[in-house]
Order: structure tokens, then C-alpha cells, then sequence
């Protein structure tokens, strides 16, 4: 059971990989979900194949704690998937650990990972039950599985559009069989996905700061509403629907990705100095030093300091060493959860006046013991700066953010905010400063941005009271 410090961080579902035509393709998947590991640290999984059969493993866990160097040696084949997987309701089970395995009547094996959410995905399923179909997991992953078995055409890319077709909401999708890998992105392309090359072998990646670990190179980006098939024939590229305006998750660029990646040809690290760039120009402050919330806040307060020439300091040192399971056995100890991740400098902050970036601002717990804690460690005022507009709205593209009556920006002001949280001052950036300053460029306003959980436009049609999500949802 989550306690309430869960739900003042935002998390990603999860990341894919995959790679074609390489003798040591699992051993490439591992440093692949490797470089991942950001994106889902509750299960990793691997599927490869020989062109003969399926080879795989799935547990929970960490990358390098789910397989070891005996477990990649059997997971012999040129073609492998892989993914990890962060759960955003339900409970974190070995059954939705992905890739997610089926045999289909008309192609044999078939193994799915994805990154992203299908709105109605609890809907289907039990559209799909009425019609006799059994469901093994909690994840929406396994009602893709069910269209394409239940689609009336016989060749898999015609079943898989016709899958796709049937789909709201966000994907980044690998289907491997043992002849063939299939890879498609949702129409708005919520989610991330790269192509690679890594001499003939192609590599996909939810981000390219995994070609970057293998030595694979760049290609482009998977286009919304694309399927790429790749077999012996080579690389075909289909599109299963009209591409949508494109929506890419904003989150991607402010928190979610690392920072040696490019999001859709754009520097991850580069977009967040420039969000702290546009902070300060939307909202100066007079100040002795400027600090981050590690780590996603690093390179806007970065871009902070350089535009307001106040030092950057590390008034904050996270604990990378506290486990994902730290076991808090009382109420005292669960209060002081923050000081088990986050330490503050004390000879950096006593005395100063700090300002104090950070990505986002979900429930506002978090915030409050942070501003506390850089005051009892003597800081005189602490300004608090948020790389992105207020979250008011939940995502329903596979972001892990509370209901809406858990976001503290949906029914407080900023000024109510900052009393909350105890801060001295605090201000959002603008969504015109978020646009701005990541770069995008785009015929519509948003520049091929999602903005839905700062203003409610969501990129798909939402109702709300059929898009609850099955129990583990995609990641």
C-alpha cells in the first residue's frame, strides 16, 4: 500500500526496447532497459527469439537484479523486446510484468511491451470477456492482445492496424513474433519512441540515451499513427491511421526523460536550462544561491542561475541509496521520509537566500518538508520555482498523477500554495514559457505539446466516468 509521499511524485509507466538483426540482441536489450531504468523500476523483462521460439524471463525488480549473465546467455536469438515497468494502480504483480507473452492461433507466439495507457482499456475488457475472451493479467497491454486475436483479418499487420484502430489514448508499441517485429505509435505520438541503427541490426528505444549505451546511431523518430514491420523483407513503414495533431507529453521534456536524451530531435538537458532561463525572466528574485531538487531539477536551476548570475550550489544531496522498499514502521519515522532521500547542505544554504527549483508541485507534501528542511538547516528565505505550470488536471496517457481532487493546484491559488508549503515566494512557469523555451515548433498553439494536466485539453476525446483504468494499467 502507497503512502502518501507516493502520490506527491509524478512517475512514468515505463520503457521499451528493441532490437533486429543482432546475435546478441537480449545482451543489448539488458543495457538498453539499463539505460531505461528511470523510466519503471518495479519489473524488467526480456523476449528473444532464434526465429524458431520464444525465449524469455520476467521478474521483479531492478534491471541488473532481474537477470544475470547465465539468464541473457539463454536468451539466445537475433530479435529481442524488452521492457520495464512502473505500476500505476493496483497492486505490482509478476503477471503484468511485460513483455506480456500469448500464443495467437494465426502467428503462433506473440509478445507485447508498451509505454503509455489506453483510456477505455476497462471498458474493452469487458466487452471483450462478454465475448468470450479470458484475461490473465491486470494490464490494458493484454486487450491489444485480444483485438488482434479477435480481428477478422488473417495477416498479423492488417490484424494489428485493425487492433489499433480500436484504441484511445497513448502508445509506444513493440509486438515481436518469431518471424517478425512490429512497432507502432499512438496518432498523437503521447509517448516517445526512437529508431536506431547499430550496423544493420535497427534498435528501438523509448529514448535514445539507450543507442547512446549500445553504440547504436540516431535515425528518427517513430511517427504518430506509423507501423514499421521488420522481417526478412527488411523494413516496410505503414500508417494504420491518419497522424493527429501532434501531443507529445511535456512531462517527457520536464521530468521524465533523461537528461542525454533527445525527445523528437530536441536535447532533454538543453530544454530544462532554458526552462530555468524563462523562470527567471518570468519571475526574478533577489537571492544569494540558487538549488535543485535532484535530479530532474538540476539543469533548470542551472539555466536559473546563469540567467540571474547567482551561484548554483548543491543546497540539496540526494540518497541514492535508499531502497525502494524502505520499510518505515511508524508514523514518526514515515514524517521524516523526505530526510531518508534528500539532505540539505548546511554550509551552503545557512544564512542565504535560496531559491529553490523544482519540476512540479503534484499534492505539495514533498515541497512543504523540503522548504522546511533548507530553513532548519538555516536558510533565511527560500523561493520556490517550478519548471512547469500547475498540474490541475490527472493524465490518463500513462503518467502516474493522483485523482484530481489529490492535486493540490486544482482547487488552491499559488499564493495559497506558498502558504501551504511555507515558502517565501513561489511561481509556476507559464505555459507559454514552457512552449518557448523547450523549442517545439508547430502549426497549432501548443507546438506539439501535451498540456492536458495544466488546462484540460486533452488531445482525445475523455469520458471520464469510462476512463478508469484496468487495475495495472500499461506499465
Amino acid at each position: 500500500m502507497r503512502n502518501e509521499s507516493d502520490f506527491d511524485e509524478l512517475k512514468e509507466e515505463c520503457g521499451v526496447f528493441g532490437i533486429v538483426g543482432h546475435p546478441d540482441a537480449a545482451e543489448l536489450a539488458y543495457y538498453g532497459l539499463h539505460a531505461l531504468q528511470h523510466r519503471g523500476q518495479e519489473s524488467a523483462g526480456i523476449v528473444a527469439t532464434d526465429g524458431t521460439g520464444f525465449r524469455y524471463h520476467r521478474s521483479m525488480g531492478l534491471v541488473h537484479e532481474v537477470f544475470n549473465r547465465d539468464i541473457l546467455e539463454g536468451l539466445k536469438g537475433s530479435t529481442a523486446i524488452g521492457h520495464v515497468r512502473y505500476s500505476t494502480s493496483g497492486e505490482s504483480l509478476l503477471t503484468n510484468a511485460q513483455p506480456l507473452v500469448f500464443h495467437h492461433e494465426k502467428v503462433g507466439q506473440l509478445a507485447l511491451a508498451t509505454n503509455g495507457n489506453l483510456v477505455y482499456a476497462a471498458r474493452q475488457k469487458k466487452e471483450l470477456e462478454a465475448q468470450g475472451a479470458v484475461f490473465h493479467t491486470t494490464s490494458d497491454t493484454e486487450v491489444i492482445a485480444h483485438l488482434i486475436a479477435n480481428s477478422r483479418y488473417d495477416e498479423l499487420k492488417n490484424a494489428v492496424k485493425d487492433a489499433l484502430n480500436q484504441l484511445t489514448g497513448a502508445y509506444a508499441l513493440l509486438i515481436l513474433t518469431n518471424d517478425s517485429l512490429l512497432v507502432a505509435q499512438d496518432p498523437h505520438g503521447l509517448r516517445p519512441l526512437s529508431m536506431g541503427m547499430l550496423g544493420d541490426a535497427y534498435v528501438f528505444s523509448s529514448e535514445t540515451c539507450a543507442f547512446d549505451v549500445i553504440g547504436a546511431d540516431y535515425l528518427r523518430e517513430v511517427q504518430p499513427g506509423e507501423l514499421l514491420v521488420l522481417n526478412r523483407q527488411g523494413l516496410r513503414s505503414l500508417s494504420f491511421a491518419e497522424p493527429a495533431s501532434r501531443a507529445v507529453c511535456s512531462f517527457e521534456y520536464i521530468y521524465f526523460a533523461r537528461p542525454d536524451s533527445d525527445i523528437d530531435g530536441i536535447n532533454v538537458h538543453s530544454a530544462r536550462k532554458q526552462l530555468g532561463r524563462q523562470l527567471f525572466n518570468e519571475a526574478p528574485v533577489a537571492a544569494d544561491v540558487v538549488t535543485g531538487v535532484p535530479d530532474s531539477s538540476t539543469s533548470a536551476a542551472i539555466g536559473f542561475a546563469e540567467a540571474a548570475g547567482i551561484p548554483y550550489e548543491l543546497g540539496l544531496i540526494k540518497n541514492r541509496y535508499v531502497g525502494r522498499t524502505f520499510i518505515q514502521p511508524s508514523q514518526e519515522l514515515r514524517e521524516q521520509g523526505v530526510k531518508m532521500k534528500l539532505s540539505a547542505v548546511r554550509k551552503v544554504v545557512e544564512g542565504k537566500r535560496v531559491v529553490m527549483i523544482d519540476d512540479s508541485i503534484v499534492r505539495g507534501t514533498t515541497s512543504r518538508r523540503i522548504v522546511r528542511m533548507l530553513k532548519e538547516a538555516g536558510a533565511t528565505e527560500v523561493h520556490v520555482r517550478i519548471s512547469s505550470p500547475p498540474v490541475k488536471y490527472p493524465c490518463f496517457y500513462g503518467i502516474d498523477t493522483a485523482d484530481r481532487e489529490q492535486l493540490i493546484a486544482s482547487d488552491h491559488t499559488v499564493e495559497e500554495i506558498r502558504d501551504l508549503i511555507g515558502a517565501d515566494s513561489l511561481y509556476f512557469l507559464s505555459e507559454q514559457g514552457l512552449i518557448r523555451s523547450v523549442g517545439r515548433r508547430g502549426a497549432v498553439d501548443s507546438c506539439g505539446h501535451c498540456l492536458a494536466c495544466f488546462n484540460g485539453g486533452y488531445p482525445t476525446v475523455i469520458e471520464e466516468k469510462e476512463s478508469v483504468p484496468v487495475e495495472g494499467r500499461q506499465g
